[in-house]
């Protein structure tokens, strides 16, 4: 058998949205590159989200920032950031309109002054619609590396999340940044809880081609496994695309194969039924 290179998503696919990740994944995951096939995370987190008990599965490196960062092993190969000065214009455009957010880089999550208190409601909302528990759940259970009080006007910002007050929050954000990719997430058009800015013109996809140059390989010998929308670039780009049973109806419309959710050993089972493993 071909050896493969395998995109996994973090959230919703690898671990739930509990961050829990199962046992079986772990041991797919290890038994699959043990058997030489190489497993790299595709995930909308930075580097400071992809927490130890993550790596200490064994992985061969990462996509981060929905494509904006490419990693092999400890070698960089891509890493495309906003720049300072449209730092500055983003958090003085937010602080303006009292919207409370965090800068994604990958030395850590920088709140705005006041997230910790007024994204509490936010991070609940947006558990609740994930079947979490979320009636005690603080701002720093979510995100429990965030950092509070440091300098906004960064260098090495990957993305900024912020708290939508209304979905024209978005729209106004999209006139504001046309230079770069305005979107939302925690639902879909008028119920989403989060806008973010990022780096334009990248996705998980075209990021999937700058590791294969690099790599040497070809998408033949691609398969990647993810739950959202926002994994469907992932999904068209490689051989094979799966989604988990849990995940959105357009990513299971699209996908080549539908495996059981995170928590039913989903990704054991689809190592298992394309025998990586």
């Amino acid at each position: 058998m071909h050896k493969k290179i395998i995109l996994i998503d973090v959230d919703g696919t690898l671990v739930d949205y509990e961050g829990k990740l199962p046992k079986s994944a772990t041991k797919a995951i290890r038994e699959a590159r043990a058997n030489g096939h190489k497993v790299y995370i595709c995930t909308g987190r930075s580097e400071a989200e992809v927490y130890d008990y993550i790596w200490d599965i064994g992985l061969d490196g990462m996509i981060g920032g929905n494509g904006a960062y490419v990693k092999d092993g400890d070698k960089v190969i891509l890493h495309k950031k906003i720049s300072k000065e449209e730092t500055k214009h983003i958090v003085d455009w937010l602080h303006k309109r009292g919207l409370e957010f965090y800068l994604e880089c990958n030395s850590g999550l920088y709140a705005s002054e006041n997230f910790e208190e007024k994204g509490e409601v936010t991070i609940r909302e947006y558990a609740s619609r994930k079947g979490k528990d979320s009636s005690n759940m603080t701002v720093r259970d979510a995100f429990p590396d965030m950092i509070f009080g440091a300098d906004l006007y960064r260098e090495d910002v990957n993305k900024v999340s912020f708290i939508l007050s209304s979905y024209q929050d978005h729209l106004d954000s999209i006139k504001e940044f046309p230079e770069l990719k305005a979107s939302t997430w925690g639902g879909a058009g008028e119920i989403a809880l989060f806008g973010d800015l990022g780096v334009k013109n990248i996705d998980k996809g075209k990021a999937i081609d700058v590791l294969l140059e690099h790599l040497g390989e070809s998408l033949e010998n691609t398969i990647a496994i993810g739950d959202a929308k926002v994994d469907i670039p992932m999904l068209e780009k490689c051989n094979l695309g799966i989604a988990v049973a849990s995940g959105g109806d357009e990513i299971k419309a699209m996908a080549d194969y539908i495996t059981d959710a995170v928590n039913e050993d989903g990704i054991y089972k689809a190592f298992k039924h394309f025998s990586l493993i």
